[in-house]
Formats: structure tokens, sequence, C-alpha cells
């Protein structure tokens, strides 16, 4: 069974939407912590994190909304997706103590590239740009899986699933042995199906968010939709 990964920007709200999308099929949730600068996102996400900042939504409120979410999906895995200058400002030990804490399962840090701060456990990405050797390596230091960054750029939904994932999938089969996760740019069932088929798991995010704002029923229709696409591989 192939998994389906969701990301969710924290605010107050999101617990709720936390379990109306593992109620539509999720299998894991990523919790966005909002920060000033997020390089890797695009303008969907990025919306998101600038509104979750003018609500408030600091490192402390996040993970009192870890922690809420947590109590809703007691049995999903849950990891906050940041940068690293938050974690910097708050402390590289104290946020992993303070994520665990919270109920959080690992984290994703996609400005911290693998070999630097190994003893902050978290899943690794890899680009179509990484070489074999960053590959192999990501894949010996991540934890539990291996993100694959499907296209060269931000986040954001498009129109047609990057051609550049299956030669990825290709180079990492071959190079690690973990589970592979396929992101970025996936926001329809069809590309979702198409991207289980390569990928152990389908990752999404921009569009989720933006559903996500029509509250918790028309996330869970959602992600229902994309649970159907990638069970039927």
């Amino acid at each position: 069974m192939k998994t389906l990964v969701i990301y969710l920007m924290a605010d107050p709200e999101t617990p709720d939407l936390a379990r109306s999308a593992v109620e539509g099929g999720a299998d894991v949730l990523e919790i966005g912590f909002p920060f000033s600068d997020p390089l890797a996102d695009g303008p969907l996400i990025r919306r998101a994190g600038e509104r979750a900042l003018a609500r408030g939504m600091r490192t402390r409120q996040c993970l009192e909304v870890l922690a809420r979410t947590r109590e809703l999906v007691p049995a999903t895995p849950l990891l906050p997706m940041t940068y690293s200058s938050l974690l910097e400002a708050y402390g590289w030990e104290r946020f992993a103590a303070d994520v665990a804490g919270a109920g959080g399962t690992s984290m994703i840090v996609p400005d911290l590239p693998a070999g630097e701060k190994p003893e902050v456990r978290r899943v690794q990405l890899v680009a179509p740009t990484s070489t074999d050797e960053r590959i192999a390596y990501a894949g010996k230091q991540t934890d539990g899986w291996l993100y694959l960054v499907a296209l060269t750029g931000t986040t954001g939904a498009r129109d047609d699933l990057s051609p550049a994932l299956a030669g990825l999938v290709e180079r990492a089969r071959r190079l690690v042995e973990v589970p592979l996760y396929a992101g970025f740019g996936i926001s329809t069932p069809d590309q979702a199906h198409a991207a289980a088929e390569l990928a152990d798991g389908v990752v999404v995010g921009s569009r989720a968010v933006q559903v996500a704002e029509d509250g918790p029923a028309a996330l869970q229709a959602y992600v229902s939709t994309l649970r159907s696409a990638i069970d039927a591989v």
C-alpha cells in the first residue's frame, strides 16, 4: 500500500483539519511551522505562512498545535516542517526535544543539508540535481523515508507531473534502501496516481493547504480522491 502524506500549515484550526485529512485517508501529516523567508515554498504555502504569522503563530504556539493534533490523531506520524533559522533561534536540542514532547515523530528541514547537525534526526530531501553520492548519503542519514523533490523549484501545483521524477526514482532505487516518497508539484488525483506508480509514497502540500481554507469537510473529500487514486496503483 502506498503512503499518502498531507501538508498543513500550523494554525489554530489545524488539529481539526488534520483529523479530517486522516479520516480522508492520509497516512502521515506534515505540519508547517511558519517562517518569514520560506525559500522552498511556493506562493500558496508562503501566503499560508504569512497568515499564520499574522495570527501570532510562533514556535511555542506551533508546538501547542502539534500537541493538540497528536491528541486528535494518536496513531498518525506527525512531522513539523520548517527552516533551520527557526531551530537556530529556538535552540537545536530544545526544538528536537519539544517536538518529541508534543508528539512529533520526526521533522523536515529543507534548508539543512544531510551531514549538517546530524544529531537532529529528520527526513532528508534529494532533488533531480542531487548527485548519486549525495542521494546515497542522504539515504543513510534520513529518518524513515527519503523525500524526493520531484522538480527543481518551489512547491506549488503544476499542470503535469514533473518528467524528472522517474529518473530520480530510478537512481534512488539503486542507491538507498529506505522508502521513497515524492512531493512538490503534485496536486491532482491523476498526478498522485502517476507519482505512486513510481514512488512508495506521495506528498501533497500546496493544494491541500488551499482546499483546507474551505474547512475540514472539503479537505476530507479532497484527500479521499487522492487516497482512491493512489490505491488504484
